[in-house]
């Protein structure tokens, strides 16, 4: 029994060992990129700062993943702290920096609708890391380019946000254990714990979150923010 049990310990640590892998993979290509552009002696000053701005925003990241792994081992551990925050302000600028970070992977992003001019209660970096985990899960389901198509809308007291691409859609033998912890949907790479993460974090927010996907298109993953009253 003691054998079974240290071998199932040791498969869960492996998986969070591929789950770490997998999740720095991208911020570690942008910060090598980065650092290459601040290094070079053709580059600007300007350009600098923005390379190092750029280093900077992703090791924050890094950090941020790594917390939300640990949290994700506390059941227990206590709810965000939300503030209140113009979602307009707060989405334009993360868009900005993720259409650049995916366009890099041969993908655009382009926002079907403006974000809202709205308030919403929020705790910006787990909000950061789910809109990253989810616009990434899409980029690897197009591994020849796509479009991903970011949409707003608001529905009574939420705020409604869809992430659609055009990638080859969800089977529907995986639908049901999409936000199950280390259901990978036979992903070599996957890291089995993003969609997991990202349902604690809407959920953390008091929204919603589901995903849909018609015959012959991609898939669309939605969810709400309940607007700042």
């Amino acid at each position: 029994f003691d054998e079974v049990l240290q071998a199932e310990r040791l498969a869960v640590v492996g998986r969070f060992a591929g789950t770490i892998v997998h999740d720095f993979k991208n911020p570690l290509q942008v910060i090598g990129l980065a650092a290459e552009l601040a290094c070079s002696e053709h580059t600007a000053p300007p350009m600098r700062l923005k390379a190092a701005d750029r280093i900077a925003r992703q090791v924050e990241r890094m950090t941020n993943m790594l917390g939300e792994l640990i949290e994700f081992t506390k059941p227990s551990g206590q709810r965000p702290l939300l503030v209140t925050a113009n979602f307009a302000r707060y989405m334009n600028p993360l868009a900005d920096e993720i259409r650049t970070e995916i366009g890099e992977r041969g993908v655009k992003l382009e926002l079907a609708s403006p974000p809202p001019d709205v308030e919403v209660r929020l705790q910006a970096q787990r909000l950061s890391r789910l809109f990253y985990n989810l616009l990434n899960n899409a980029v690897d389901e197009m591994p020849d380019g796509g479009t991903i198509f970011l949409r707003f809308a608001l529905d009574g007291g939420m705020l409604r946000v869809e992430i659609e691409d055009t990638g080859r859609g969800i089977a529907p033998e995986i639908a049901a254990t999409l936000f199950k912890p280390f259901a990978t949907h036979g992903k070599a790479h996957g890291t089995g714990l993003g969609l997991t993460i990202c349902k604690r974090i809407v959920e953390d927010h008091s929204g919603k979150i589901w995903a849909q996907s018609a015959a012959g298109k991609g898939a669309t993953f939605c969810f709400t923010l309940p607007l700042a009253k």
